[in-house]
């Protein structure tokens, strides 16, 4: 089975988790990264009209990615990571399944968050990409273990 760890991290701490789970799985990595990367001040879900509480708060919002450069076509497994925000995954991540096929996969959700439950981000993701596979991962807020992913 080819696998993959593809995340995206606004400040690092998705980043150094999805690097771990890499490690740890013995398994490419690739960051998704925004066409604009976010600053600090974008980053502040307590203005409103900071760069992330406008795209969250868009239904529509898909921020531009940078293209892969790993072909998605040689794996089967995509292990995808992300910071929760306002209980779900960023636009990013919408703007990311938006452009890559990953039907026929098995996709299997990592997230951090600093007080969310994965589980609502989960139900978001398999409602709003029906013709997916998501599998329900654990937050890595904590360590990592193999088991954890049932790979």
């Amino acid at each position: 089975m080819n696998k993959i760890v593809l995340y995206f991290s606004a400040s690092n701490i998705t980043k150094r988790k999805a690097i771990e789970l890499a490690n740890l799985l013995n398994c490419d990595i690739e960051e998704i990264k925004p066409e604009t990367p976010y600053s600090t001040a974008d980053l502040d879900w307590t203005n409103k009209n900071s760069r992330s509480s406008i795209e969250m708060n868009d239904s529509k919002s898909r921020p531009n990615i940078l293209k892969l450069n790993h072909d998605l076509t040689n794996y089967d497994t995509i292990i995808l990571g992300f910071p929760i925000w306002w209980y779900v995954e960023p636009k990013i991540i919408d703007t990311f399944l938006d452009n890559y096929n990953l039907e026929n996969k098995k996709i299997i959700v990592f997230a951090t968050s600093g007080g969310s439950s994965i589980t609502s981000t989960f139900n978001h993701l398999k409602e709003s990409y029906k013709n997916y596979n998501f599998i329900k991962g654990i937050l890595l807020n904590n360590g990592i273990n193999k088991t954890d992913f049932n790979i």
